[in-house]
């Protein structure tokens, strides 16, 4: 990282705060004058030249202020940046919009976009427990009145998938018919509650990506180190595994973009929201989130996709400490008020947390 000495710190400290406020260039004298920094308009100047030459500011044009650059931003952000904390009453207000009784766990996670994109001003992102990371815990096969199984696959994010074998399917579509439901269908109750436990036994604490693997492994094992019931139950498993084959990411507030961004800037808006559309980028951004297990700054050009090089996210992993389950974060314009949004969103990630916890 760049080392800077403390004259220059501070007056680096002024110039983002003041164009983090206002958006303007910053000159000399607005420096001194409302900062507090006791040194004449001269010395400031060639502090800034300075930090020009460090590219940490840079001049619009000729005799104008400066405005940070992106790497001017980072080192703030990393810094000299003071994280606000969240008043009771802000804190409050966050509390509240969670005090919804019996909320899924799409609709949880719609909800904190919603929360995140108002109380910010800005676009939201939730990455929805990932199978490769939401853990299996428990899975139960309900026998229906008219002989078909419900099966409902339950993950320590609060997912569930329901899968019904024999009988109309929940979502109007054609019920699994194979010989392995037919199979399973003709288990006596109490086989089915041994099939269950022996299941429960053998993926107990494996990723919902894990699953599969386990089960089609133990299939292909040499049948005869299988006992029947095993082996049916494993049929079964491999029956109730959910199909997934896209991420569940959640985008709100899109249009606090275009309020932000300057008309010149139209086919970047255009880049940013079809970066968004498809995306892609977006769950590798959150992901890398994930493997950090704490709050994370990606400013500007630092963004891997040409769509996200003129914004800034902050994001935060959700869940478990030792083992997040998701990513929720804010999409706004590099010039956001970071001590603000950094706040929110980690307070934001400890309530869906807590909210997630009380349901395991």
């Amino acid at each position: 990282m760049t080392e800077i000495n403390h004259r220059a710190r501070k007056i680096l400290h002024a110039i983002v705060s003041e164009y983090l406020a206002t958006g303007d260039a910053v000159g000399s004298r607005t420096v001194t004058r409302r900062y507090g920094i006791e040194l004449s308009p001269a010395t400031v100047r060639n502090v800034m030249a300075d930090l020009e030459e460090l590219g940490l500011v840079r001049q619009l044009h000729t005799s104008a202020g400066r405005v940070p650059t992106d790497r001017g931003l980072r080192f703030f952000v990393d810094s000299l940046l003071k994280v606000r904390s969240l008043s009771p009453k802000e804190k409050e207000d966050i509390r509240l919009r969670y005090e919804l009784p019996n909320l899924e766990f799409e609709e949880l996670m719609k909800q904190t976009s919603k929360v995140l994109s108002e109380m910010t001003q800005h676009a939201a992102v939730v990455l929805a427990a990932r199978p490769e990371v939401d853990r299996f815990e428990h899975v139960e096969f309900i026998r229906l009145r008219d002989g078909s199984i419900l099966v409902v696959l339950v993950s320590q994010g609060g997912q569930v998938d329901n899968k019904l074998l024999g009988g109309a399917s929940a979502h109007g579509g054609q019920p699994a018919s194979s010989s392995a439901t037919e199979e399973a269908l003709r288990l006596t109750d109490a086989e089915l509650e041994r099939a269950q436990n022996y299941l429960n036994s053998l993926l107990d604490g494996l990723s919902l990506a894990e699953l599969r693997s386990r089960v089609l492994g133990e299939l292909a094992r040499d049948k005869s180190q299988l006992d029947e019931l095993a082996s049916k139950a494993l049929e079964l498993g491999k029956l109730a595994l959910p199909e997934r084959s896209s991420e569940l990411v959640i985008i709100d507030g899109q249009a606090n973009l275009i309020e932000s961004a300057a008309p010149q800037n139209l086919e970047r808006m255009k880049a940013l929201f079809k970066t968004l559309d498809e995306k892609e980028m977006i769950v590798q951004l959150l992901d890398r989130t994930m493997a950090a297990e704490r709050i994370q700054v990606y400013i500007g050009a630092e963004n891997e996709a040409a769509g996200l090089a003129d914004v800034s996210v902050i994001a935060v992993p959700y869940g478990p400490e030792d083992r997040p389950i998701g990513t929720l974060g804010v999409i706004g314009p590099t010039r956001m008020n970071y001590s603000k949004v950094i706040g929110l969103v980690d307070f934001t990630a400890q309530i869906v947390s807590d909210v997630l916890g009380r349901r395991s």
